[in-house]
């Protein structure tokens, strides 16, 4: 067994002063087949340690429902780490933010009573629950046990949020009762506020920054007057978001700033070593004055780019930790280019006008009302006197589809902020809503999704609404088992190929492969979808850009036949899809 402790001004391994040199993997961006690999190039940069957060609604996306398997195997992914002769950090939140949806936190919980992030009763029963189950799997894992955990850090830039002390004791009351014993940590923005509120004196701090480390390191010290500096997240790159470009960090600028940190004798996690993907519907969203959803990758301008390949930063990075640690002389292989496919598509029919269920309500039925977890809802009503007019509703979340017997009207988008618009004449007015991706900072946490409030023709109020959820996972492995593209009579059958371009479609493609391999599919076939191969969800694609693929990891391809399924919300571009040599995550600044 081997200890692992804070000292005077050094962590303490075994006794002796140990820089840590970590890089964040989230094992929910990762395909669990793919997790090994990408732990073996982070000890090929050079690092000693690998972090994590934990995603509550990963595990427990339905309360009492706990998954711990596949792809949710945190137990598994801290033994490939101890495996690889590497160490763990573990970051449970329970709020994590990673512009992962909701900022971790399962959407039955902030749909309910307690105050989130706080001391409120309800809520810590909640949150109690959640860190027991982690701990069980985290607790044997520590490094006095024989494990590779060294760290757990408390809650997350806390000091950003609130200032509940109450709340943090009663998350490192919970930690310790559930036997974790290794040091805690918080982290925080380095300013003077931030760095007060979000900790305790019995916490270590550490900061999170991407530049001026000299600078933002004397901020950490005056807080954290004795022990290691560290710098918990190094932000080596940047998300990105629909409709804006791809973010890229200078090489030489980031590899200076990580230099300065490990000649300052600080420790460091980067962040992110290996951004990975928001796979199916993960994705996260901020909102500061306008709404603005994160992309289906999550590249981040890492290390490792999303498909797990080393990049110039990589290597410039290996450089910089040369210098301060024992770095192995085994390189990373070259990647080989993926293979270049074109899948014709055939049509499978509409795909969103399955019958509308449920009792009239007087307004529509939100998303979190529904227990609904999936991408959209179908509201339906029928249109007083058959008037048409200026539909004005009192928010939209987030982007709604407008049609009226059939014919399509218009799109609400809140981003654009928009409100209202005119329809025609008709009996049924339908409006489709997609959750693009619930905002994962700050207090719009759990906020509910759908049509918020009521909705008006000409001033005159809409009553009697069919809210219909429609799982789009679930559809897609019908369609894939369905040469016809109707299951149970659900779903309307195929329309010939001038009639199913325009309006939401599904389509579908069969490939053959000689041996599974990472694809790069390419996007540009459509405007808006979810994109789906052999039942593995790739995700969210949108002209909107910036991005133009989306990563197909080797574990979802297979040998012999595999089958593509698009659900396309607006139109078909082309009748075939390409899988692409290589990741297009769109134009830069530069």
């Amino acid at each position: 067994m081997t200890s692992f402790s804070i000292g005077e001004t050094d962590f303490l391994r075994a006794g002796r002063p140990h820089q840590v040199i970590s890089g964040a993997i989230h094992y929910f961006r990762v395909h669990p087949d793919q997790w090994q690999d990408r732990i073996r190039k982070a000890r090929l940069m050079g690092l000693n340690t690998i972090e994590t957060y934990v995603a509550w609604n990963a595990h427990e996306p339905r309360r009492g429902e706990w998954d711990e398997t596949g792809g949710n195997d945190l137990g598994r992914f801290l033994d490939l780490i101890q495996a690889e002769g590497m160490d763990a950090i573990v970051r449970p939140g329970p709020y994590i933010c990673a512009e992962w949806h909701n900022g971790g936190l399962p959407t039955w919980l902030t749909g309910g009573d307690g105050v989130l992030r706080s001391s409120d009763p309800g809520y810590l029963a909640d949150v109690g629950d959640y860190l027991r189950r982690v701990y069980t799997i985290v607790a044997p894992r520590q490094i006095d046990r024989g494990g590779s955990v060294v760290l757990v850090q408390i809650e997350n830039e806390y000091g950003a949020y609130g200032a509940d002390t109450a709340y943090l004791e009663a998350l490192v009351d919970l930690t310790r009762d559930a036997g974790i014993t290794v040091p805690l940590t918080t982290v925080d923005q380095p300013t003077d506020r931030m760095l007060a509120a979000g900790s305790l004196p019995s916490l270590h701090k550490t900061g999170s920054f991407g530049s001026r480390s000299a600078e933002r390191l004397a901020t950490l010290r005056a807080h954290q007057p004795t022990g290691p500096l560290m710098c918990s997240e190094f932000w080596d790159g940047w998300f990105d978001w629909w409709g804006g470009v791809h973010h890229t960090t200078d090489v030489s600028a980031a590899a200076a700033d990580l230099d300065a940190l490990l000649t300052a004798g600080a420790s460091v996690n980067i962040y992110m070593f290996h951004g990975g993907t928001n796979f199916g519907l993960t994705n996260g969203a901020n909102d500061k004055g306008r709404y603005l959803p994160i992309v289906t990758s999550y590249d981040y301008d890492a290390p490792l780019d999303e498909a797990g390949n080393p990049t110039e930063k990589f290597f410039a990075f290996r450089d910089v930790i040369a210098k301060h640690a024992p770095v192995p002389e085994e390189l990373p292989s070259h990647p080989s280019t993926a293979p270049v496919l074109t899948v014709p598509l055939r049509p499978a029919g509409p795909w969103t006008r399955t019958p509308a269920t449920g009792a009239l309500t007087a307004q529509p039925t939100t998303f979190d009302a529904l227990g609904h977890l999936s991408a959209l809802v179908r509201y339906d009503v029928l249109l007083p006197e058959g008037r048409g007019g200026v539909l004005d509703i009192a928010e939209v979340r987030d982007l709604a589809w407008v049609s009226v017997d059939g014919q399509p009207v218009g799109t609400l988008s809140r981003t654009r902020h928009d409100r209202a618009l005119r329809i025609p004449a008709g009996r049924v007015l339908s409006i489709l809503v997609e959750d693009q991706g619930r905002v994962n900072y700050d207090h719009r946490l759990g906020e509910e999704k759908g049509i918020i409030g009521a909705a008006t023709v000409d001033g005159a109020p809409l009553t009697g609404w069919q809210s219909t959820p429609l799982d789009v996972a679930a559809i897609a492995a019908q369609l894939a088992a369905s040469e016809s593209g109707a299951a149970d009579g659900e779903l309307v059958g195929p329309l010939a190929d001038d009639a199913a371009d325009v309006g939401p479609s599904a389509w579908i493609g069969d490939f053959a492969r000689d041996a599974p391999a990472d694809l790069f599919l390419e996007t540009r076939f459509g405007t808006k979808g979810f994109a789906f191969v052999n039942g593995f969800f790739l995700g969210r694609y949108w002209r909107n850009g910036p991005t133009r693929t989306l990563y197909v990891p080797a574990p979802a391809t297979r040998f012999g036949e595999n089958r593509l399924v698009i659900l396309e919300l607006e139109q078909l571009l082309a009748h075939e899809a390409g899988f692409g040599p290589r990741l297009d995550l769109g134009d830069t600044e530069e």
